[in-house]
């Protein structure tokens, strides 16, 4: 199929620079370069080393992940060429020798390498999210064979708009005198201040840097082929390279495994709003057909190029929450604390009552049998994180943007017929009812790691604990009941005496 593709032939032969390769969507899109471009001449992957772990071990535990288990070409994966060095250090910390390799060998770049911890310092953001892609900028300019560098930023910047269009806006701050300034302030000072430099528009340290790194690329690039993709929500994959593929608890991951598994019962957001999610499939189909059009149509004007759905193919919290449990009563995990279930409420007061009584007290309970078992107490401490990581997307849980994505079509109007099936970004066609049943059976095998082979004792342990919950909610009606026909006759009684004398 590939030699049909004129994606695919462009590759042929080429050399690609790629960071961020151990990460979701860095490992996903080397997977699919080596599975539908199989005469790639050779990717090159720049991995963080360790006192522990060379870069021939890091190389090793990339090759055996099971992302590549499905590519069925002999010896592809020798065209893995792991490069040491770190986002974070002088000329990202690659060796002379490596590094004149890469300037003579290298002709596409795909930056993927970000922090996307939302909760970091703000100049350790910058280190990895600005810095990162300013050194791998000038790198790309001394590249005698670049054809095109194409960076991987986020569909969520400038969310003070709520149509967000495919540019890069224009900042009330310039971005470069920001970043001397933030260089030479020390970290306490960059802490206090923090807040006031992100404004209303951006949320956290992780959108304000991604939008940081973008103008400054635009302003630094001269001559150097750029594109700019901007993923939104990046979730399971659709299809490649496998159905409901993931390996992180990020996101809505982490959010619809725990309501399958009946740990989380409450969520704070508001339920009609749009929630932008983009399969990983999708995102790295894009990618790489943003680096072949920037190669061979050579635009002379930066483009950006949003990967997301809210324009095309909007889906809403409700509609999540309602796909999620209709697939999750398939396709159950094989153990669960309780019924599963996903409760929205944008209500301050009525999510902190209720978590409290449906999550905390059973999380002291469970915490205080298990240290009169001599067992170790987590459940509390378990919640505590999961709560401070839920508050940091409250942002994005309630409020909703549209991403302009045009100049993806303009892309898909220009590849094959062959290659729209090969690198299929067309969010149009995605069922969002079909794609949640995949994105849970992902999450079961390969999140909660449980076999096939044990869904249908899963079925009959969620049977088992629905009965249980409608049992345990009919015993307290009753109890109810009772207490009030007893105060109703316990009250008659008394009054009775006194009516009699009336």
């Amino acid at each position: 199929m590939a030699s049909d593709s004129i994606i695919a032939d462009f590759f042929q032969d080429r050399s690609v620079f790629i960071t961020g390769s151990t990460g979701f969507v860095g490992k996903v899109l080397v997977e699919k370069l080596l599975r539908s471009c199989p005469k790639i001449k050779r990717l090159y992957l720049l991995m963080r080393t360790s006192p522990s772990k060379d870069i021939a071990t890091r190389r090793n535990e990339l090759i055996n992940n099971q992302v590549f288990s499905w590519i069925d070409q002999p010896n592809v994966l020798d065209k893995i060429f792991a490069v040491a060095g770190d986002m974070t250090l002088p000329g990202l910390g690659i060796s002379p020798s490596d590094m004149q390799l890469l300037i003579e060998d290298v002709s596409i770049v795909i930056n993927s390498a970000a922090s996307v911890r939302f909760d970091d310092d703000l100049k350790d953001a910058l280190q990895t999210n600005v810095k990162g892609p300013r050194q791998l900028l000038a790198i790309c300019q001394k590249m005698a064979k670049l054809e095109a560098f194409v960076h991987v930023s986020t569909a969520f910047n400038n969310l003070d708009r709520d149509v967000v269009g495919e540019m890069i806006y224009p900042s009330d701050i310039d971005p470069i005198k920001l970043i001397n300034f933030l260089e030479s302030i020390d970290g306490d000072f960059a802490r206090s201040i923090t807040k006031q430099l992100l404004g209303k528009s951006n949320p956290n340290t992780y959108t304000f840097s991604k939008s940081l790194a973008e103008q400054i690329l635009e302003r630094e690039k001269h001559n150097v082929p750029l594109a700019i993709v901007r993923p939104s929500i990046v979730t399971a994959s659709a299809k490649e390279p496998t159905p409901g593929w993931i390996d992180s608890l990020y996101g809505p991951t982490g959010l619809i495994a725990g309501g399958a598994k009946g740990f989380l019962r409450l969520f704070k957001c508001e339920a009609s709003c749009v929630i932008d999610l983009i399969p990983v499939d999708y995102a790295v189909n894009l990618i790489i057909a943003v680096a072949w059009h920037q190669a061979t149509t050579k635009p002379s004007q930066l483009t950006v190029y949003t990967s997301s759905t809210s324009y095309h193919n909007p889906i809403t919290i409700q509609q999540l929450r309602s796909f999620s449990e209709e697939a999750v009563t398939k396709y159950p995990p094989k153990e669960i604390m309780w019924c599963p279930s996903g409760e929205c409420t944008n209500r301050d007061w009525y999510f902190r009552i209720n978590v409290l009584f449906t999550h905390y007290l059973p999380a002291y309970l469970l915490d205080f049998i298990n240290h009169l078992c001599g067992k170790r107490a987590k459940m509390v401490k378990l919640y505590e994180r999961v709560f401070k990581a839920i508050s940091n997307l409250g942002f994005f849980n309630s409020n909703q943007w549209k991403f302009v994505s045009e100049n993806s079509l303009t892309i898909q109007s220009k590849m094959s017929a062959t290659d729209r099936k090969i690198f299929d970004f067309d969010v149009r066609q995605l069922n969002w009812r079909s794609y949640f049943e995949t994105y849970v059976q992902g999450i079961r095998q390969f999140i909660l790691k449980d076999d096939p082979s044990t869904l249908p004792q899963a079925r009959k342990t969620l049977v088992r604990m629905y009965v249980l919950k409608i049992f345990l909610r009919s015993l307290m009606s009753f109890c109810f009941l009772l207490s009030v026909v007893s105060r109703f006759k316990t009250r008659n009684l008394f009054q009775s005496p006194l009516s009699s004398l009336l």
